[in-house]
């Protein structure tokens, strides 16, 4: 028993969408570690305004901020989000570490910014807190964090704590500590109220980054064979490496990508990738499923192309579901939420081992 093969129209323009080739020099690992585009580690690798260290004795990535640096302790580059340890509070006190340098401060000309994943505790602080729009009430999320972890006890002797989800304009660069404000603070990501502090996540905070655009050039030779150095219209005397008619830039990947439904022999401008993307897929399953986006399953088997139904086993439709969900993510309409090239074939791979694998048993 084999494939429909009107089954595979679709899986072909998934994988010839998700075939590209570097534009971008990514750089080596850390150790162990992957360091994805655009983060860099060095002035020959990645996008120079996305600077982070490699500890080269230690194998670890380092991120810095204007007045310290703190370790990267996760990298997750389909959504363009790193995670970091916040500075630790020192022994029988309650103060952090970097109290001295004032706490965590991006540089707000620099494309990260915090993320509103992030609940903030903020201990030991002055009653000038009490005014503020922050939570320092007796039931604030800080008490239940003091009151029941004995790291830092100490901090129960400062009775004013605050609590609160950063992201807003006054916390989406900073998160500050100092003598006339609070002495210490920590964050958790994506945390849970409801669980006891034990099941708690280690303490960390968000960062992302906005998508990078495409690599400076200073001639063509620092371009690779699918894009050309050109004048960036956005940014006077500086040059870019634009990929040529019929690909697209993806930022997660730093690749010029291929764009199948490219078919002007003048050229095709890469600003219209979304909607060229739409009108390519739309040949393997539909208008209807795209124009809609509709994903509960039974609404997207109604907009199916009838010529892909007609006939199918339970097998072939269920690819059909798995493949339509995989459109339907690649149409997001914020690219962090898009899965990125080597994502869309890496679960178009696993979608057809899967079916394969059942074959096989019939």
């Amino acid at each position: 028993m084999g494939f429909n093969p009107t089954l595979l129209v679709f899986t072909a323009i998934l994988m010839t969408w998700a075939g590209g080739a570097h534009s971008a020099t990514h750089c080596p690992p850390c150790g162990n570690t992957t360091v994805p585009y655009p983060l860099s580690t060095s002035t020959t690798c990645g996008d120079q305004s996305y600077k982070i260290i490699c500890n080269a004795s230690t194998g670890t990535l380092v991120f810095p901020t204007l007045n310290n640096t703190y370790p990267i302790t996760s990298i997750t580059p389909s959504i363009q989000r790193l995670t970091i340890k916040p500075s630790t509070i020192l022994p029988n006190t309650c103060v952090t570490a970097d109290l001295s340098t004032q706490g965590i401060l991006l540089n707000q000309s620099l494309p990260f910014n915090v993320t509103s994943s992030n609940t903030i505790l903020y201990l030991n602080c002055t009653e000038n807190l009490l005014s503020s729009p922050l939570n320092c009430t007796s039931t604030s999320l800080c008490h239940t964090y003091v009151n029941n972890t004995p790291s830092v006890s100490e901090c129960e002797s400062a009775p004013i704590c605050c609590s609160f989800r950063a992201g807003g304009s006054s916390t989406s660069y900073q998160i500050r500590v100092r003598d006339s404000g609070c002495r210490a603070y920590t964050s958790f990501v994506n945390l849970d109220p409801n669980l006891p502090v034990s099941k708690w996540p280690s303490p960390s905070l968000e960062i992302q980054w906005v998508s990078p655009a495409e690599p400076v050039c200073g001639s063509q030779s620092d371009c690779d064979g699918n894009s050309t150095c050109g004048p960036d219209p956005s940014t006077v005397g500086v040059n870019r490496c634009f990929c040529d008619e019929g690909l697209w830039w993806d930022p997660i990947d730093g690749t010029c990508v291929y764009n199948v439904t490219c078919q002007d022999p003048n050229g095709c401008d890469n600003s219209t990738d979304h909607t060229a993307l739409i009108a390519g897929l739309s040949s393997g399953l539909g208008v209807g499923l795209l124009a809609s986006r509709m994903v509960e399953e039974e609404k997207l088997m109604d907009v199916v192309d009838p010529m892909l139904k007609e006939g199918a086993t339970t097998l072939e439709l269920d690819t059909i579901k798995a493949l339509g969900f995989l459109a339907v993510g690649c149409l997001e309409e914020r690219r962090q939420n898009r899965p990125s090239m080597k994502e869309v074939a890496e679960e178009i791979e696993y979608i057809i081992a899967i079916a394969s694998a059942k074959v096989a048993q019939t």
